[in-house]
């Protein structure tokens, strides 16, 4: 789809109609995924944070998710429950625990996943690297914003 011929009005009517699309698809997706392997789309996805950034405290997972502390020690129970992180103690402070996301448990993850996966991989392809390049840095710079926004309501 040209954007040359869109007015600017149909331009952001366009942007906001799809994104907003995409984002309920991806959101109805995450939660039928997280359902379909026993858990809440909060758990999945938290347990995916930790599979980005690696082990962190319960602290930093709440920061992460806005989740009060609370909140972040049912779901760590709960994640644990199912064996997707395992709970080890600071090597550097006795009083602190880390939150450590089991390798293990990605598999099922993956296997649900892989659907998916594979489709995103398949459209991909159809476009050029010159074209991938746009996209890719589009998607980076879309990620940003939305860590932006985020920040922005927490404030």
């Amino acid at each position: 789809m040209s954007t040359k011929n869109l007015h600017d009005e149909q331009f952001e009517e366009t942007t906001i109609r799809l994104f907003r699309k995409l984002s309920t698809r991806m959101i109805l997706f995450h939660q039928l995924a997280a359902q379909s392997l026993g858990l809440v789309h909060t758990d999945l996805k938290s347990a995916d944070i930790l599979i980005e950034f690696g082990p962190m405290t319960a602290g930093e997972l709440g920061k992460k998710t806005g989740l009060s502390t609370g909140s972040v020690t049912a779901l760590v129970d709960r994640l644990e429950n199912a064996g997707y992180v395992k709970r080890e103690n600071d090597p550097n402070d006795r009083r602190r625990v880390i939150i450590v996301p089991v390798q293990e448990s990605r598999q099922p993850i993956k296997k649900l996943f892989s659907g998916l996966s594979e489709s995103t991989i398949a459209l991909c392809k159809e476009y050029s690297p010159e074209e991938l390049e746009i996209i890719f840095d589009f998607l980076k710079k879309g990620t940003d914003l939305i860590d932006a926004e985020i920040e922005r309501i927490r404030e």
